[in-house]
């Protein structure tokens, strides 16, 4: 029994046959051959991954460094015309760098994801590897991205264009069609604007077909005067020229005025009255604020020079006084007893004489 189970195990774990010498020189040569007929492969391709990468990162640090460059020399530009007349009629400094900042950034990015991304591409090329179903499943791929994102794409595409022109910035009073306020934030998809109730509009880029900047630039403050029509228009034009004159000299209006208040002319003639159109140029977002001082100082000296200011709708004329006896109704043919229709309508008396 001992025997029998001695075999099994026997049968069951055989012992490796030992390797002779010969074949075991045999297979060190086998290696040493196929290490030697593709070392020179395998040094080209480590050779070619590694220039494509040095030259990659070369090149992305030049060019992110040349961009650098270009926003130091704009943001340089702007602070030589800050405190101007130039760079207050523009935008300021402070606006322009932001701007700066913002596009350098987004170059900056698409710089190094070109660059990168070829060179990724390369080096899969670098082993072999056919790039052709790669960049065609790539190219679908994109396409129906583009097409089931096209409005995100559209939104995208408007904002860094309104930022590389710099259409508006945080901080101006911006009329975008379908809202307006002041811009409290400008994204690359969304831009944030607080209404004059306070309330918050996200309106997205793509959506906005015309903008309307009330922030940059300069403003005209208009006052209509309306007086009458017998007044001297010499005396009147002198006086309102005396208004503006003290207004230029009086702070901070001398800061607000950008030009001199002038008496335009008059825009209207009629019997009773006569306007005067008084205009002035005025820093962006104050002409609301000089056209209220206007009006109370051209108030306040026609009152002193007994000038009087006439406008509004004209009254109208008294109606004549009602006919008392129109509102009533005319007198029934009931009222009167002895009238036809009241002895149609009453009682048949019955004979007096009428027996039983």
């Amino acid at each position: 029994m001992t025997a029998f189970w001695s075999a099994v195990r026997a049968d069951a774990d055989p012992a490796p046959a030992p390797v002779t010498l010969d074949e075991a020189a045999k297979q060190a040569g086998d290696a040493a051959g196929w290490v030697e007929e593709n070392w020179s492969t395998w040094l080209n391709t480590g050779l070619r991954i590694a220039l494509i990468l040095v030259v990659a990162l070369v090149l992305r640090m030049l060019v992110r460094r040349a961009l650098t460059k270009l926003i130091e020399r704009m943001n340089r530009s702007a602070q030589a015309v800050e405190g101007t007349t130039l760079g207050g009629l523009l935008v300021n400094a402070e606006r322009r760098r932001q701007r700066s900042e913002a596009i350098g950034s987004v170059l900056r990015s698409i710089a190094s994801f070109v660059i990168l991304g070829t060179a990724f591409l390369m080096i899969l090329g670098a082993f072999q590897i056919d790039l052709a179903p790669l960049l065609a499943s790539a190219g679908v791929a994109g396409v129906a991205i583009g097409f089931g994102a096209r409005n995100l794409v559209t939104d995208f595409l408007s904002g860094v264009f309104m930022i590389m022109e710099d259409q508006y910035g945080v901080g101006d009073s911006v009329d975008a069609g379908v809202a307006s306020g002041e811009v409290i934030e400008v994204g690359l998809r969304v831009t944030k604007l607080r209404g004059d109730n306070g309330e918050i509009w996200y309106v997205r880029n793509g959506e906005i077909k015309r903008i309307g900047n009330l922030s940059q630039g300069w403003a005209t403050a208009g006052v209509d005067v309306t007086v009458r029509s017998s007044e001297d228009l010499d005396r009147v034009k002198a006086v309102i020229g005396e208004v503006a004159e003290d207004l230029a000299k009086d702070e901070p209006w001398n800061e607000q005025l950008w030009g001199p208040v002038e008496v335009l002319g008059l825009t209207e003639v009629l019997l009773e009255s006569m306007t005067f159109r008084v205009s002035a140029k005025t820093m962006p977002g104050k002409s609301l604020g000089v056209e209220r001082e206007l009006r109370w100082r051209i108030k306040r000296a026609f009152d002193a020079a007994d000038i009087r200011i006439v406008g509004g709708l004209p009254q109208q004329a008294t109606e004549a006084a009602a006919d008392p006896a129109a509102g009533m109704a005319a007198p029934s043919a009931y009222a009167s007893t002895t009238s036809p229709q009241s002895l149609a309508a009453s009682p048949i008396q019955p004979p007096a004489n009428l027996s039983k």
